[in-house]
């Protein structure tokens, strides 16, 4: 399996997605996000959410996409 040398992570925006979560006009919790993120069309779950924040998955250029859409911030504040 792949081994990352980014300090064990991932993702670099996983810590900037959960800022943004907490922050939200409603803080959302992890499940509503994932809840979000399936009406915009992408099958992602509470635990997905969970895993992408710790930084212990990968995330897609899609899913970067959704997440700026959600938040209403560039793609470049994602990362």
């Amino acid at each position: 399996m792949f081994k990352n040398k980014n300090d064990g992570r991932n993702n670099l925006c996983g810590e900037r997605i959960k800022e943004l979560r907490l922050s939200f006009p409603t803080k959302l919790s992890q499940r509503a996000l994932a809840d979000k993120m399936q009406l915009i069309g992408i099958d992602v779950d509470k635990n997905a959410i969970q895993r992408i924040e710790a930084g212990k998955r990968f995330v897609t250029d899609i899913e970067l996409k959704a997440f700026s859409e959600i938040f209403s911030v560039s793609l470049d504040e994602l990362v």
